[in-house]
């Protein structure tokens, strides 16, 4: 048995569920979340809490089951609490501002780089070195962090790019004079 998916899902005072099928809806103070699950795995509601059980112990349905815990979890603490992601910009004349729903970065090419944030994201900049990416999808967050990060990764000489917050750039010596 799954140590992740044999643990009930608790959900919080003021999250409402509903199950249809495979199809789970999860609404609470910060928004709705809306998603399909395989139908191989059994969802139910056990008052205050969900369940997940799976049909057998195939390898296909054991990986499935701590997957759907996960992302059921997920669900519920995005629209409770919601998700944050920071990114860092390290580099001479690189900086980030946030127009509307765009998020304007210049990162030493020779035009800003024009960056839509998809609906359910939002972005704010500290000190136009710091970007706070929020959301109540944990999924989606993590993608839109990807795709921020990849304007401008990170080098390994002088570490100038996008960076996660907690990440740490390993960095290579450069070329010794004799």
């Amino acid at each position: 048995m799954s140590r992740i998916g044999k643990k009930p899902v608790e959900i919080p005072a003021g999250v409402e569920v509903k199950l249809s099928g495979s199809n789970l809806r999860v609404k609470g103070p910060k928004g709705e979340l809306v998603r399909d699950f395989h139908p191989k795995m059994a969802i139910r509601q056990d008052g205050k809490s969900i369940i997940v059980e799976r049909a057998s112990d195939h390898r296909f349905d054991r990986s499935l089951h701590g997957l759907t815990r996960t992302l059921i979890n997920n669900m519920v603490s995005g629209v409770t609490k919601g998700f944050d992601r920071v990114l860092e910009i390290n580099g001479v004349g690189y900086k980030a501002e946030v127009k509307g729903s765009t998020l304007v970065l210049s990162m030493g090419y020779s035009h800003p780089v024009n960056f839509e944030l998809p609906k359910g994201v939002s972005a704010s900049v500290d000190k136009a070195t710091t970007i706070k990416l929020s959301s109540i999808d944990k999924e989606l967050l993590g993608q839109v962090a990807a795709n921020v990060r990849a304007v401008r990764k990170p080098e390994p000489y002088k570490g100038k790019g996008i960076k996660y917050l907690e990440e740490t750039i390993l960095r290579k010596e450069g070329k010794k004079g004799k």
